[in-house]
């Protein structure tokens, strides 16, 4: 196979050529690490690149296996880049911050051992905000993640490097993380699919704070559905090490489900609440025939709930959080100076919290969560867009207005995300289309509590419904 058609094929396309015996891991690996360096340092994806001639070293083993008969598992030399926030033994992880610049990892986190065991490869980190925190992929140590569909444009965030090289075709699968959208976001503005699972479905082991820290989850992005669904059942699973994991159990889409009947809410703009860039809302909207196409009813629903409250406990906790998990580098005068306004900003307002602003924080988190359950009496799925602005300029960290309003904070502007985000609910992040200009935006399919299985499925038909993954960029 010739590269433009090996870097063509789904994940699960490629998995399969590589076991059948139509393309080895050696001929993938090559035409990959071709693709990245014609196109990457434009776009700026992929960091901290492993050496070429190790890569292929470990491709070449991955054939031998294959010959003799043993395959490690789906990803059997399948590359793959991990994003900067996650670590990977012997692989430099800078959190996109000047004050991890040189940090090498002595152990790998559950999710990577996991990806290690079905087989892929890992050849570097994709890029993301220093600390991950805001929807911009910039950072000091590695710089600007453009988007490949226009490159003066942003990539998005926190897993802006991983949702960009999906697009740009270097890479076939990748990770990500979502506290504040940051697989939601990306997905929106690169035409890829993202989905933030349910609380506990995917464990992680390094993490310091194992049972106050319910905001942010792992996931899987790809090209398509099937792709997303394959990685995200080979990070799933109960781990002893995370206390807050979940079951193992079957989580693969079943295809051609029959969605007649299924109740959707479209909740837009929550009555006028967010305000949105113009065009953003009417495309999100456009896709409402697709779902109506394969059989859904399809309802414009107004939350009877104050959003504005949770707005104020989501900013509440995830000031807290990141205080608390800051605090030693902030305490520290020269690492503090090394931090981007925006950190700083979230760990001061952190630090003069009292027991008392989170505990009741977390009270009316409880409330929202115990709303949308009365949703779901109604509703078997909620539809929201995935980012209220199209991919803005990559020199701008933020937009200080949307739709006519100021935004107050680094992160007003994707306040979208955080109805799922407060309840841990799983979400697929899907494309709506492009507008006039070229560039995409998306929409975010909610599902009930730990009904993962349940919204990959209605993913999968709006995806067949839809032709949207089939776009490429023009590089």
């Amino acid at each position: 196979m010739q590269n433009d058609e090996i870097i063509a094929l789904s994940a699960t396309g490629l998995s399969e050529a590589i076991h059948d015996g139509r393309m080895t891991a050696v001929a993938a690996m090559q035409a990959y690490l071709d693709r990245i360096g014609k196109f990457n340092p434009a776009i700026n994806a992929i960091v901290s690149l492993r050496d070429a001639d190790a890569l292929l070293s470990e491709a070449a083993a991955c054939d031998a296996e294959l010959a003799a008969g043993t395959s490690r598992g789906w990803m059997h030399g399948m590359p793959i880049a991990i994003k900067d926030l996650c670590e990977v033994k012997g692989i430099r992880c800078t959190y996109g911050s000047p004050i991890f610049a040189d940090f090498v990892p002595d152990k790998d986190e559950v999710m990577v051992e996991r990806i290690r065991a079905a087989g892929a490869i890992i050849i570097g980190k994709t890029n993301t905000p220093e600390q991950g925190l805001g929807s911009q992929s910039y950072n000091p140590v590695h710089g600007t993640t453009k988007n490949p569909y226009d490159l003066t444009r942003t990539a998005g965030g926190s897993s802006g490097g991983a949702a960009a090289a999906l697009a740009a075709h270097l890479l076939p699968i990748a990770d990500g993380s979502d506290m504040m959208g940051s697989l939601r976001n990306p997905a929106a503005f690169n035409n890829v699919v993202g989905f933030r699972p349910s609380y506990g479905r995917i464990p992680v082991s390094l993490k310091l704070e194992m049972y106050m820290g319910q905001l942010s989850v792992l996931g899987p992005m790809g090209r398509t559905v099937a792709d997303a669904a394959a990685l995200f059942a080979t990070q799933a699973g109960y781990d002893p090490r995370d206390p807050m994991s979940l079951p193992t159990e079957d989580l693969m889409p079943e295809a051609g489900r029959d969605f007649s009947g299924a109740r959707i809410a479209w909740l837009g703009d929550l009555g006028g609440y967010l305000p949105f860039e113009p065009g953003v809302l009417d495309l999100c909207r456009s896709t409402l025939p697709v779902f109506k196409k394969i059989g859904c009813k399809v309802d414009d629903v107004v939350p009877d709930y104050d959003m504005a409250d949770v707005w104020r406990s989501w900013t509440t906790l995830r000031s807290w959080l990141s205080a608390n998990g800051q605090r030693d580098n902030y305490d520290d005068p020269a690492k503090r100076a090394l931090m981007k306004p925006e950190i700083v900003w979230e760990i001061e307002r952190g630090l003069d919290m009292s027991a008392r602003e989170v505990h009741f924080a977390s009270r009316r988190r409880s409330a929202w969560y115990r709303y949308l359950l009365t949703l779901f009496e109604r509703y078997d799925y909620l539809i929201l867009p995935s980012a209220q602005v199209f991919p803005f300029d990559a020199t701008t960290h933020w937009p200080k207005e949307v739709g006519g309003r100021t935004m107050d904070t680094y992160h007003r502007w994707m306040e979208v995300v955080i109805p799922a985000s407060m309840a841990g609910l799983p979400v697929a992040a899907m494309p709506a289309g492009f507008n006039l200009n070229g560039v995409p935006n998306g929409i975010q399919i909610i599902g009930r509590p730990r009904g993962d299985k349940a919204v990959l499925e209605l993913a999968l038909a709006y995806e067949t419904a839809t032709d949207w993954l089939d776009r490429r960029p023009r590089l």
